[in-house]
């Protein structure tokens, strides 16, 4: 059997809207082997339990592109990823479909082909590229190729999930953005997230709470978050370095320094006032990505 272990990812990141991803220590787990035939998939709704399942399909395109004739696939999935939060699950088990799908045939594929699957399946890079290889990742497409850089973010963070109990679809979220933005709105985020890779990368969190500014999406999405604002504002008032909304929502994201032991009970006070019930989730950043077993 392989098993094969994907991280949580938190896409945007305030000004990186498409562009910037992280890898979180949060996973979802994916068992699986080959089998004489049939399909068998458990761990999940039972109405994704046929082949309309994304781990079964990411599998069986990964198989058709490789040539590998499989006879029937055994498929369980374990884990702790919130779904449709804005932690790309879905990334996951498109990762995970394709890795388990590449071990079984013989591993043909590199890292650099998984990835470039992953993206035909899921349409863009910002939580594939994470997810697969860790850590944060700046990722770009050039002419359908695509183009990435994976860094190293320095020693004193951690972050900190807040879940609510309600979900929001990416595309409703696609849906509020509009068709165009000014001039000044997209160099504001131009500056801020370079500023924030630098600032991630070298150390300088002094300068995180004005470079983890946006203006393209979260202005629009905030709006489809009940209390959004007062939890930003909440977060701000709490000493937090930056808060932003995870992918495309609607959970938030808070960053804190690493030393920062008050925060989480204070804003779980906070959060009990309000009227839906929100999960704080204390989160490291995940360094390696995606990595696959035999068990």
């Amino acid at each position: 059997m392989i098993k094969v272990k994907v991280p949580a990812t938190s896409a945007n990141m305030g000004p990186g809207f498409d562009t910037m991803g992280i890898a979180l220590n949060i996973y979802n787990y994916f068992f699986v082997e080959e089998t004489k035939g049939g399909l068998e998939i458990s761990g999940c709704e039972d109405d994704l339990c046929n082949e309309n399942n994304l781990v079964y399909k990411s599998m069986v395109h990964c198989f058709n592109l490789m040539g590998y004739k499989f006879k029937g696939l055994k498929i369980r999935l374990e884990g702790d990823i919130p779904l449709s939060r804005g932690f790309g699950s879905s990334a996951t088990c498109i990762i995970g479909g394709i890795l388990a799908a590449n071990t079984i045939a013989g591993n043909p594929l590199n890292k650099e082909e998984v990835l470039d699957l992953a993206i035909s399946i899921e349409g863009h890079p910002d939580n594939v590229a994470p997810a697969l290889l860790g850590s944060l990742v700046l990722s770009t497409m050039d002419n359908d190729k695509v183009i990435y850089n994976r860094l190293k973010i320095a020693k004193g963070l951690k972050f900190c999930a807040l879940v609510p109990d309600f979900t929001l679809s990416t595309r409703k979220a696609r849906a509020v953005l509009p068709k165009t933005v000014s001039y000044k709105d997209a160099v504001f985020n131009l500056s801020r997230s370079s500023l924030l890779v630098s600032a991630l990368m070298n150390g300088n969190f002094n300068i995180i709470p004005q470079s983890c500014q946006d203006r393209l999406h979260q202005p629009y999405r905030s709006k489809l978050i009940p209390s959004f604002d007062e939890i930003f504002e909440k977060s701000k008032e709490l000493n937090s370095l930056a808060t932003y909304l995870s992918g495309a929502g609607p959970s938030i994201m808070v960053i804190l320094r690493e030393n920062d032991n008050d925060f989480v009970q204070n804003i779980e006070r906070f959060l009990e006032g309000l009227p839906h019930k929100w999960k704080v989730i204390e989160l490291e950043i995940d360094e390696i990505g995606a990595v696959v077993e035999n068990i």
